[in-house]
C-alpha cells in the first residue's frame, strides 16, 4: 500500500497532506464559481425572455440550480471548519457529505426535468430567435468553462465533485443551446432541442449515480476508497508485538478524513506504548488515517461476551 503522500493504486488520487489546507482551497474555488454562475444566471434569464428561447430559459434554470448547489457546497465547507462541540464531537465535517448527497438528489431531479422538457418540446416545437440565443449561449459556454476549470482543481473532494457535475450539466446545456440556435438559424428544424436534451440527460445520469453512490456510501459509514480494510488489517497484524487485530472499523468523516477504531491483542511482553505508537504510525503513514482509537488487550477480548448489533465483517 502506498504512503499517505503517494497516489492510491486503484483510484489514482493522492492522500491530502493537509486536509485543512485542501478545504480552504476548495472553499475558495466554490465561492468563485458561485459568484460567476449566479451572476450570469441573471443575464441568461433576461436573454432567454428577450429572444423567446425556451432552450436558453431551460439553461438559465440549470444555472439557477447550479448556483444554489454551489452556494450549498460553499456553505457546507465553511460550516465544516467550525470546531467540535460537546454534542458534535467529530465537528461539522459530515455536513460536506450531506451537502453532496443533497446535490446528487438535485441532479436526479434535474435529469427528470430535462426528460420531461425534451418530450414536451418534441411534441410541440417552440419558435425562437436564434441569433440572440446564440450570443447569450456562447457567453454562457465561456462562463461555465471557466467555472468548471476552477472546480476541476478540487476534484479530490466529493462535495466539489457534486458541484462540478452541476456546472458540467450547465456547460452541456450551453453547448445544446448553441447547437440548437445554429440549427434553427440555418435549417429551421426546432426538434433538435429535445434530441440534444436527451443526450445531456444520458451523460448526467452516470455522474449523478456516482455522486449519490459515493456520498451515500460515506453516510452509511463505509470505508473510503483510499483505504483497503484487508490491506490495513494485514499491515497492522505485522506490527511487532501484535498477535491479532479484530473489531476493525474504518469510515470517513469525509472522503479525505478516514477514521478507524480497532482492538489489538498484544503479546505478554510487548510494551503497550511502543505498540500503540507503531500502530498509529502505520495507520497514518500507510493509509492516511490521522485519527484512530485503539484498544490494546492481553488475553481474551472483554467485548466478545457482550451481545452487540455492530459486528466486524467476516
Amino acid at each position: 500500500m502506498n504512503r499517505a503522500e503517494d497516489r492510491d493504486g486503484e483510484t489514482g488520487r493522492s492522500f491530502p497532506s493537509s486536509p485543512d489546507g485542501g478545504e480552504r482551497r476548495n472553499q475558495a474555488l466554490l465561492r468563485q464559481a458561485f459568484v460567476l454562475i449566479a451572476s450570469f444566471a441573471v443575464v441568461e434569464i433576461i436573454g432567454g425572455i428577450l429572444s423567446n428561447s425556451l432552450t436558453l430559459l431551460a439553461d438559465a434554470g440549470h444555472m439557477v440550480l447550479d448556483a444554489a448547489a454551489l452556494g450549498l457546497a460553499w456553505g457546507a465547507l465553511w460550516l465544516s471548519r467550525r470546531p467540535a462541540t460537546a454534542s458534535l464531537t467529530y465537528g461539522h465535517h459530515r455536513v460536506q457529505v450531506m451537502a453532496a448527497f443533497l446535490n446528487g438528489l438535485a441532479l436526479a431531479l434535474l435529469v427528470l426535468w430535462i426528460l420531461k422538457e425534451a418530450f414536451e418540446r418534441f411534441v410541440e416545437p417552440q419558435a425562437m430567435a436564434p441569433v440572440p440565443a446564440l450570443i447569450v449561449a456562447t457567453i454562457g459556454l465561456i462562463v461555465n468553462l471557466i467555472a468548471y476549470r476552477w472546480l476541476d482543481h478540487g476534484q479530490d473532494n466529493i462535495n466539489v465533485q457534486a458541484a462540478a457535475l452541476h456546472v458540467l450539466g450547465d456547460l452541456l446545456g450551453s453547448l445544446a443551446a448553441i447547437t440548437a440556435a445554429l440549427t434553427v438559424h440555418f435549417t429551421g428544424w426546432t426538434r433538435v432541442d429535445p434530441l440534444l436534451a436527451l443526450l445531456i440527460a444520458a451523460i448526467l445520469i452516470r455522474g449523478t449515480w456516482r455522486v449519490l453512490k459515493a456520498s451515500g456510501h460515506l453516510l452509511l459509514q463505509g470505508a473510503p476508497n483510499t483505504v483497503s480494510t484487508n490491506d490495513l488489517r494485514t499491515a497492522l497484524a505485522a506490527t511487532p508485538g501484535v498477535i491479532d487485530v479484530h473489531d476493525l472499523h474504518v469510515w470517513g468523516l469525509t472522503a479525505e478524513r478516514p477514521v478507524a477504531t480497532l482492538h489489538v491483542r498484544i503479546a505478554d511482553g510487548a510494551d503497550r506504548q511502543s505498540v500503540t505508537a507503531a500502530l498509529k504510525a502505520a495507520l497514518r503513514e500507510g493509509f492516511g488515517v490521522a485519527h484512530s482509537t485503539i484498544q490494546l488487550e492481553r488475553g481474551e477480548c472483554p467485548d466478545c461476551a457482550i451481545p452487540s448489533q455492530v459486528h466486524e465483517p467476516r
